[in-house]
């Protein structure tokens, strides 16, 4: 690895945090390893983080996504899993990524910005209150499956938000174990992996949750993981069509997670808004 210091940045939302490095000519980390991904997200030789976030024009990046996305929007957020995974998009982390795009790189807060991620071009807008809303897509009902911890297990939900997740409704948030390893689930259904979301009711729309993410293990918080517990919470309370098309009027639901609280609005135009507290916590330089 070289030994030449580059800028990095620290962000969350809701205590799911992320490595940000700004990269928007391409040209510090066009060859992002697994091995530096790994390196840069370790808790105690590294930065620390549940993630990478590289901030990187699209016109500056030959990622196919970016390259669909030239003409639509201007940034691309590339995000690797702490692993070293290559994954599709990160609720928390785009609404990080856009927190850093308004306060360093010029983008004006007035009005909504397209981030363009492996799940397509996404709107994210700065609120009033200082919260950030995020469009994460529009959900898609896959396989119903189940997943298991020490012996026990509970049917899921599969919903796709552009990364794949499979919710599971339990007694107890304990019930989910100390989740330092992945649950068992079904990996002919879910050949690439899933996202397990563990979920409890709190009251009237609202719901709490813990999450295994694929390629990170238990984090604080994860945003499309939150949009997937709202859409399986709807469904089995029957605030939307059983098909899980796009409901007549606004659906909203307050997700507690781990890291904090989250609002979530399943749209009439079908897509799914995700909205909460997203922040740049310090900056410096970086030799790993």
């Amino acid at each position: 690895m070289s030994a030449t210091a580059y800028p990095f940045a620290k962000g969350h939302g809701t205590e799911n945090d992320f490595v940000i490095l700004p990269d928007a000519d391409g040209s510090t980390h066009a060859s992002l390893t697994d091995d530096r991904v790994r390196a840069l997200t370790d808790r105690r030789a590294g930065i620390g983080g549940d993630g990478i976030l590289r901030v990187v024009r699209t016109d500056a990046t030959d990622d196919p996504a970016a390259v669909a996305a030239r003409g639509a929007a201007t940034w691309f957020m590339d995000y690797r899993n702490a692993d070293g995974s290559v994954a599709e998009m990160c609720g928390n982390g785009i609404r990080v990524f856009a927190r850093w795009l308004v306060d360093h790189e010029g983008v004006a807060a007035d009005a909504p910005v397209p981030v363009a991620t492996r799940a397509g071009v996404l709107e994210v807008t700065v609120d009033a209150d200082g919260r950030i809303s995020a469009e994460v897509g529009a959900p898609a009902l896959t396989a119903a499956s189940s997943v298991a911890v020490d012996g026990r297990s509970w049917p899921t939900t599969g919903v796709d938000m552009g990364n794949p997740h499979a919710v599971a409704f339990v007694d107890d948030l304990a019930d989910a174990g100390d989740l330092l390893a992945e649950p068992a689930y079904d990996h002919d259904v879910y050949p690439r992996g899933v996202n397990i979301e563990f979920v409890v009711r709190r009251g009237e729309r609202h719901v709490a949750m813990r999450v295994h993410e694929r390629g990170s293990g238990e984090t604080r918080s994860c945003g499309t993981g939150a949009a997937a517990v709202m859409v399986a919470a709807a469904l089995a309370d029957g605030a939307v069509p059983a098909d899980g098309s796009a409901p007549a009027e606004p659906v909203v639901y307050r997700v507690d997670v781990p890291g904090g609280e989250l609002d979530l609005t399943w749209t009439p135009a079908g897509t799914v808004v995700l909205t909460g507290p997203a922040e740049i916590v310090a900056e410096g330089s970086a030799t790993l």
